[in-house]
């Protein structure tokens, strides 16, 4: 089973879990994070270090938020890896706890 990075991620970008992901698992878009479920160890360290507490376990991802499991895998099909720590958005504190801002997601790909 793996982590999911749900909504408060959004706009926020906090990448404190990037840096103590042993499997590097986590991939970068224009404004989210996002878990590969398939090279996601199950380690737990990863929902302890979000600032936003935006990580999930797969089988307690809020049921408002259940779309983002799927969206964690399909991204990270198309976004670089990411593997070290980087500065969050700049307006990451104003939108930290800002409900439903999936309507934001940035899903631009370097395909797109």
């Amino acid at each position: 089973m793996a982590f999911v990075v749900t909504d408060n991620c959004i706009l926020c970008k906090y990448t404190d879990c990037v840096a103590v992901c042993p499997a590097d698992a986590f991939y970068e878009g224009p404004n989210f994070l996002v878990i590969n479920p398939d090279d996601c160890i199950d380690c737990d360290l990863c929902p302890v270090e979000c600032p936003a507490d935006a990580i999930y376990q797969e089988d307690e991802v809020p049921t408002d938020q259940q779309e983002f499991i799927e969206l964690n895998a399909e991204l990270a099909k198309h976004w670089p890896r990411i593997t070290e720590v980087k500065a969050p958005l700049a307006q990451a504190k104003k939108w930290d706890g800002v409900p439903d801002k999936i309507q934001y997601l940035d899903t631009q790909t370097d395909e797109s």
